[in-house]
């Protein structure tokens, strides 16, 4: 795996690059002090696994360094790793394409666990932002804000249902090939071309993923499937760490 880390402050180039060396054996990070440096590492070699991209560089604004790169590479799994944990910066980068966001006060054991996710080809966003409790999920109140109509009060614990995993919401095949690409950023002009279908199918097809997901726009969609991840993963955790 090739990974591009872009950060300018030394120390924590450092200490990420550090954590993700130890993610296997076969691992290489390319580290990137600036958004120029940055933009030169992938021309000179596009073959990369992964980004994680800081968003306070020196010489350039870190979201508009994000949508430059999904542009430029829509295949590329982004992850931003950045001292900000507002919601709305989370909200923002994901809606830009993020697939991850990870505050640089997280554990190691956290950015490792967000890493392997994006690697499988799941998202990660803060727990805390999903309504989760990193340690213990199982009465928390597990709908985000974004997510709940306007006026709502989040469901008393005692009664909060878990959401659905991704197999119960029954997308068909299609849907699911829609989802994936709609969760890589991509507009419906790039998934239709993709999937070899019309704009108008694929506006279809994305209002039924939406529909079935129990949210009205992508950005929320991203969050659903996120914290139905996070919550698969805590599940499946658990079982290992009571034998």
């Amino acid at each position: 795996m090739k990974v591009l880390l872009v950060d300018d402050h030394p120390l924590i180039l450092a200490a990420l690059q550090t954590v993700i060396l130890g993610l296997g054996d076969d691992v290489t990070v390319v580290g990137a002090a600036s958004a120029a440096e940055a933009r030169a590492a992938l021309r000179c070699d596009a073959d990369y696994d992964l980004v994680l991209l800081d968003l306070a560089l020196g010489d350039a604004d870190g979201f508009e360094v994000l949508t430059e790169l999904r542009a430029a590479y829509p295949a590329l799994p982004i992850v931003v790793v950045s001292a900000s944990d507002r919601t709305s910066d989370v909200i923002r980068a994901i809606d830009l394409g993020a697939m991850g966001f990870v505050p640089k006060r997280s554990s190691n054991d956290t950015l490792t666990q967000a890493l392997r996710m994006v690697m499988s080809g799941g998202l990660y966003v803060p727990p805390m932002m999903l309504g989760l409790d990193p340690a213990e999920t199982a009465e928390a109140d597990t709908v985000p804000d974004v997510m709940r109509p306007a006026g709502s009060a989040p469901t008393p614990a005692a009664h909060q249902k878990a959401p659905a995993s991704l197999e119960a919401v029954g997308l068909t095949p299609r849907q699911g090939d829609v989802l994936a690409l709609l969760l890589q950023g991509k507009p419906n002009k790039l998934i239709a071309r993709d999937l070899n279908l019309s704009v108008e199918t694929v506006k279809d097809h994305v209002a039924a993923v939406l529909r079935a997901l129990g949210v009205s726009t992508r950005t929320q969609a991203v969050l659903a499937v996120s914290q139905m991840q996070q919550q698969a993963a805590q599940a499946t955790r658990r079982p290992a760490e009571g034998s």
